[in-house]
């Protein structure tokens, strides 16, 4: 039988409630001891003091305080009134803020609802200065015309919330990683325990994130540009280009660091950009120039923004890359974009330019139909065809042909347009070219769009993405260093007995080294010599491959005095590794050293040193002392993660410990005082690691196209429409009209709402 408790859910009575004789209503005292009650007549040695002490009794009480009106003299506070922040009436103003949708056909637009918690109250206390400019409490009500809130809930009311320092660093850094401010707040009430133990509310970090936008308002790309400048003048070898569009719009930003220009030297033989993210508010072009380093993973060389994607701006951009690298890149592979073809044709006069496989054949699905997207043989079809170098141009063509007769796609006109860029994507056709292997990696592509994608989003100011890229830039690079220390403190399981495998763990790295290790493995298991004939200085092995459909057989030219090696599949020539062919007559010819000058530096252990993201302060120069904080305060939680680690299972030494803190914190709160408050805008600035420029000769591009100049708008499916029609209207400030505040927070309206 279970028990139920009819009080679970009565509200507790907080303070003393009286009845007025004069009235009949009832009034409220706070039942505070009389150590925290202000006296009449009681002296501070400071205002912020005073201000404490009846805070401190408000808390106790079960309300909040605000400040209200006060009296100056020659600059000094004389008089001044703290009073309950449910003192006065508000005004109620029927205010309209949603946007006119007439256009759509919309129902008629609703009206905003904010009630009031002003109720009236004259609970309140006065100071007056004394003559020692101490202050001395002259009047003092402590009845209030409203019930008091309870302590449980006391961290609800807006007066008493509050984000910390702390807080507002964890907000600020989570939304580096593509963490909202919503999803902050859950992981700081997940981590604090509770959600009045954050101190604050989803909104509260929903305006913090607001104050951030206001902070860069129109500056945006100004604080950028100087961002970025400054680093060109203290860090080495630090590039940095920009152009002007009209009126002083910016229209192109490049940006590349020492490390960048490091590893585009030794990996830069074939590079990728691609101009398909969207990853900023203004729908500027994010342009990576990524290639592969030596553990075969994506490796950024440098970055762009761009207001447009026509072909005067990308060869803007492709002569900055030039200039800044010295040369341009043997291999470029990008996206069907006619402006950057045209644009690489002028500027790389000597590089290939390849297309992007993997957009194209993203297409696939939607360009076929419905039946054939979901056929499971059609797609097996056409990808044994196009995801393979190990097949000529005729053979291609046979099979593509037959392909497109067997599934009826004779009119398809996009397959037949890429059909005819054949010699553009289609591995066949540049399968003897140096490095060509690189331009077909079936994931480089998707890699880079799921990296760039998890710290980028089409919400971001300027200020915001270059925060975010330079947050993935270390993560890059520290999975550069974990790939190395894996490589050098590691020892794979061994899979034949051949020496030359132990050779080639000490040349390549880990990832590499069991690329090579799979292909030593096939020259002992998977390939035999069907015989040998000599050719003139060479001798060329015929070489059966048992993995490979069809005939298997592959010619392998051998000259020994100066260990020449070729081989027909190409693959070294492809991907600059030495394949099972040559292995296995390595093998027949009882070599056992790995052959010097068939070791590509790109793929080696000492390509490149180790990268860590380059040192440079995060904080404004005008104030030196940010940088010196943090660090202490880092250390700080750093002391603190090691002393609790080490005592959570002795809860003897812990509970000792929970109690020094508490004792540290009173002394604090005894030797420190009131601390004063670091101005909104200040706090801001720090984070940001940017100032608010005086002068603003560069603006963001709003409202530029980013090519075409037909309609801005595009088909939409009827399930889109709908979605579109079924989203809450916006919000508008009535002042300016702007969607991305209201009238509260607007710069033309009253500065004090502003971020101070």
């Amino acid at each position: 039988m279970f028990s139920v408790d009819v009080n679970v859910h009565k509200k507790r009575r907080v303070g003393i409630e009286r009845i007025s004789p004069r009235t009949g209503l009832p009034y409220y005292i706070p039942d505070v001891p009389l150590s925290s009650r202000p006296v009449i007549g009681m002296i501070f040695s400071s205002l912020e003091q005073a201000c404490q002490f009846y805070e401190n009794y408000a808390k106790l009480g079960g309300f909040t305080v605000r400040k209200n009106t006060q009296t100056t003299n020659r600059g000094v506070i004389s008089l001044k009134y703290l009073v309950c922040s449910k003192e006065g009436h508000k005004i109620f103003r029927r205010i309209n803020t949603l946007k006119d949708d007439k256009e759509s056909g919309s129902k008629e637009k609703q009206i905003r609802r904010r009630p009031s918690i002003r109720t009236g109250c004259l609970a309140h206390l006065r100071l007056q200065i004394c003559e020692t400019n101490k202050y001395k409490v002259y009047s003092f009500v402590e009845r209030h015309n409203h019930e008091l809130v309870d302590a449980d809930d006391y961290h609800l009311l807006s007066a008493a919330r509050n984000l910390s320092y702390n807080k507002e660093q964890l907000i600020f850094d989570l939304s580096k990683l593509n963490i909202g401010p919503i999803k902050a707040f859950n992981i700081m009430r997940t981590h604090f325990g509770g959600f009045e133990e954050v101190g604050a509310t989803k909104v509260d970090c929903k305006n913090f994130k607001r104050d951030i936008n206001l902070f860069i308002g129109k500056h945006d790309a100004q604080m950028v540009i100087n961002r970025l400048e400054l680093k060109r003048d203290f860090l080495p070898d630090f590039s940095c280009e920009y152009f002007n569009l009209e009126e002083g719009v910016l229209g192109g930003l490049f940006w590349a660091d020492q490390d960048m220009k490091r590893n585009y030297l030794v990996f830069g033989d074939v590079v990728s950009f691609d101009s398909t993210f969207r990853s900023n508010k203004y729908d500027m072009v994010f342009v990576p120039f990524t290639g592969i380093d030596n553990h075969h993973h994506n490796v950024t060389f440098a970055a762009a923004l761009l207001a447009n994607e026509t072909a005067d701006t990308y060869k803007w951009l492709l002569k900055v890359f030039k200039k800044v690298f010295g040369s341009a890149p043997r291999v470029v592979v990008t996206d069907q974009d006619a402006a950057m073809k045209k644009a690489i044709a002028e500027v790389f006069t000597t590089t290939r330019h390849r297309l992007c496989m993997w957009h194209i054949m993203m297409k696939v699905a939607g360009k076929v139909g419905k039946p054939l997207k979901k056929d499971k043989t059609f797609k097996q079809r056409i990808c044994n065809i196009v995801w393979t170098d190990l097949i000529e141009p005729v053979e291609f063509e046979t099979k593509w042909m037959e392909m497109i007769s067997e599934f009826n796609l004779a009119n398809n006109t996009w397959l037949s347009d890429m059909y005819s860029l054949k010699a553009d994507w289609i591995p066949a056709y540049y399968r003897h070219e140096h490095m060509s292997g690189l331009m077909r990696t079936t994931s480089r592509s998707e890699s880079e769009n799921h990296f760039f994608g998890q710290v980028a989003n089409s919400s971001l100011t300027l200020v915001e993405f270059l925060s975010h890229f330079e947050t993935a830039m270390e993560a890059q690079r520290y999975a550069h260093r974990k790939n190395d220390h894996d490589t050098r403190n590691t020892v794979p399981e061994w899979l034949t007995e051949e020496d030359i495998e132990r050779e080639a763990d000490k040349i390549y790295t880990r990832n590499i080294f069991n690329d090579v290790q799979d292909e030593i493995y096939a020259s002992v298991h998977k390939c035999t010599s069907k015989s040998y004939t000599e050719a003139g200085d060479f001798i060329k092995f015929f070489i059966k491959d048992l993995q490979f459909q069809g005939s298997g057989l592959f010619e392998v030219l051998f000259r020994e005095k100066d260990m020449v090696l070729q081989c027909s599949c190409n693959r070294y020539e492809q991907y600059g590794l030495l394949c099972r062919h040559v292995f296995c007559v390595l093998r027949l010819c009882e070599i056992t050293v790995f052959p010097k000058n068939y070791i590509m530096k790109r793929w080696t252990r000492d390509a490149v040193t180790n990268n860590s993201y380059q040192g440079f302060s995060n904080k404004p120069a005008s104030n030196d002392n940010v940088e010196g904080v943090q660090g202490v305060v880092r250390e700080i939680m750093f002391g603190n993660d090691y002393i609790v680690n080490r005592l959570v299972n002795n809860m003897e030494q812990l509970v000792i410990y929970r109690d020094q803190v508490k004792q540290q914190m009173i002394k604090v709160d005894e030797c420190i005082g009131v601390p004063q408050p670091i101005p909104k805008k200040d706090r801001i600035a720090n984070l940001l690691g940017f100032n608010q420029p005086t002068e603003d000769t560069i603006r963001a591009p709003v409202g530029i196209r980013t090519k075409g100049s037909g309609s801005k708008k595009r088909f939409k499916s009827f399930h889109e429409q709908a979605s579109k029609k079924s989203i809450r209207k916006q919000r508008r400030c009535q002042i300016c009209g702007s969607d991305d505040h209201d009238r509260r927070t607007c710069n033309r309206g009253n500065g004090e709402n502003q971020p101070k």
